[in-house]
């Protein structure tokens, strides 16, 4: 669905950084790219990370990355100690992975998913 979403957008390409079997944690995601002394910034709305303490190992990732928080009208968020944080305002998107998610399980097909990934999840009726 990554692929489908950045077909025709030439400033995106999908990585297969985290292609496999099995589930998938962001901290095994940070730990694949953590080089030695680097610095990585994990973008991440503010709705989400108001639910950062529910992560697998969310301690480890708040001590991996820096976090550039998109706010969101409506979402406050207390950050855990010693997470580093850069906010970033301005950007009003109205719309949530967990939004587009609520939608789809109720069967609608939300309008802002580009129209590859919307055709893909209705034929193999994914989410539903």
């Amino acid at each position: 669905m990554v692929e489908l979403a950045c077909e025709g957008e030439p400033r995106f390409e999908a990585s297969r950084l985290e292609q496999g079997s099995g589930k998938s944690y962001s901290i095994d995601t940070i730990e694949k790219v953590l080089a030695p002394h680097a610095q990585v910034f994990f973008i991440i709305g503010s709705d989400a990370f108001a639910e950062i303490r529910t992560w697998y190992r969310w301690q480890d990732v708040i001590r991996a990355v820096d976090f550039i928080v998109v706010t969101r009208p409506g979402h406050n968020y207390e950050p855990p100690a010693g997470a580093r944080i850069h906010e970033l305002t301005g950007i009003d998107l109205p719309v949530s992975s967990s939004d587009i998610r609520e939608k789809l399980a109720a069967g609608i097909l939300p309008p802002e998913l580009p129209a590859p990934v919307a055709a893909y999840i209705s034929s193999h009726q994914l989410y539903g």
